[in-house]
């Protein structure tokens, strides 16, 4: 056989990556339910639909500062030298004028009636005077007191708000599995909401592990690796939406693995190691926890994946609460999509999110590449989108293992199973890193 046919064979071998991720998948739920008040709502999947127990805005009200009228009083259209709606006089006519019987706030709340030829000061956000239909902004008027004299007309219903015009009582304001935003605290607030029920962010705690490993602030030496996945991890966690605690180093001890494992079940929603997945003498994680127990599996499977870095993933359940560890490779590159293929769809699914993978695109590629026979790669890259319409998707140099390239990604070029090569021109897909939930 020649070479690529071995690599052909080989990769046959391989779980394919979308049956992969379904297995895993279904295994997980989001989690239960919780009652936040709205202070503590951001940034987490609403559990339930809301809807507007209050309409918006509440009471009819002024939308700008200004004089708050009954549009007959002061509309001349053509006539008398009055201005025409929305325009101005030329100087060879006069603006009507009326009397100013009183001023109006956003704290006013006394109910007042306006009567023929008069008008009110109000306010922004000041409740609407009975009768009024219009509020001509201040620099349509010399901005009297006692009374005003307006120079342009605008048109019925100008500078007002009627009661729930935005949002009437009863409208669904957000359906199940949105995530809460600035401006949807805003907008339940406004309605008179105090409470919702989210998801809650997931825990997630990060191990890596090997007797090699040292921590930052120092550089690597011959037998020596600085530990660049725990951190990388915790802040993909966090960026993933999930609540993140970094643990640190483990050594390749299995008693101290399991030990860690099991205090940790206690305080996390999903668990993440990275290391030790291949079938290496030093992958002590694999051999610990895919170990057969009185003829039974171990608590993690794992399983070689048609993947492009990093074939090797784990993922099972540890401790009597069986919470799910997710086990990625320890080279960073690899740990890092791993972590994106992988690790965040299943903290985006205990969230509650929908969807829970990242948005893609269908992009021109500018440069062409070539990708192993029978996995999936995925490959740090530049999205941009074309003047017209469209995206581009330009590789970086060094190809999916260099930290360099993923630093600069703001995407992730995808070639499937069956590309070998991608020509330039060829339109391929693309995943988008906003680097945002």
């Amino acid at each position: 056989m020649t070479a690529t046919a071995d690599a052909e064979a080989a990769a046959n071998e391989l779980t394919p990556l979308a049956d992969y991720l379904g297995s895993v998948l279904r295994r997980l739920r989001a989690l239960p339910p919780l009652d936040l008040d709205l202070t503590q709502a951001y940034g987490n999947v609403l559990a339930e639909d809301v809807v507007a127990p209050h309409s918006f805005p509440a009471f009819d009200q002024a939308a700008i500062d200004g004089y708050a009228a009954r549009w007959e009083d002061i509309t001349g259209a053509g006539r008398g030298g009055f201005a025409s709606a929305g325009s101005s006089l030329d100087g060879r006519g006069r603006g009507v004028r009326i009397n100013v019987v009183g001023d109006l706030g956003a704290a006013s709340w006394r109910p007042v009636r306006l009567t023929p030829g008069t008008c009110f000061s109000v306010a922004a956000g000041a409740p609407l005077p009975i009768a009024a239909d219009v509020v001509v902004p201040i620099d349509w008027t010399d901005q009297g007191m006692a009374a005003v004299e307006i120079f342009r007309t605008p048109k019925r219903g100008y500078g007002v708000r009627r009661a729930g015009e935005e949002l009437p009582a009863g409208k669904v304001l957000a359906r199940a599995g949105a995530y809460v935003s600035p401006a949807l605290v805003a907008v339940f607030a406004a309605t008179g909401i105090g409470h919702v029920v989210v998801r809650p962010s997931p825990r997630v705690v990060l191990v890596a592990t090997g007797d090699e490993l040292v921590d930052v602030g120092r550089g690597s030496q011959p037998g020596q690796v600085v530990d660049a996945n725990s951190h990388a991890l915790t802040a993909a966690a966090v960026e993933a939406g999930a609540l993140a605690y970094r643990i640190g180093i483990c050594d390749d001890d299995p008693e101290g693995l399991r030990g860690l494992l099991e205090d940790q079940t206690l305080r996390a929603d999903l668990i993440i190691t990275t290391g030790g997945t291949g079938t290496g003498p030093g992958d002590m994680v694999r051999r610990i926890l895919s170990r057969r127990d009185g003829g039974r599996p171990g608590p993690v499977a794992f399983t070689d994946v048609a993947l492009y870095p990093g074939t090797s993933l784990g993922f099972g359940t540890v401790g009597a609460e069986e919470v799910p560890v997710v086990c990625l490779p320890g080279e960073p590159g690899a740990a890092l999509i791993g972590f994106e293929v992988l690790a965040r769809p299943a903290i985006q699914l205990l969230a509650g999110a929908d969807p829970v993978f990242r948005p893609s695109v269908r992009a021109h590629l500018l440069e062409t590449v070539s990708s192993p026979a029978g996995l999936r790669e995925f490959r740090p890259a530049h999205v941009a989108e074309r003047r017209g319409g469209g995206y581009t998707v330009q590789p970086l140099p060094g190809g999916p293992y260099t930290l360099s390239g993923l630093a600069e990604a703001n995407g992730l070029l995808v070639l499937g199973e069956r590309v070998t090569t991608a020509a330039a021109g060829s339109t391929v897909d693309a995943l988008l890193l906003d680097r945002r939930r």
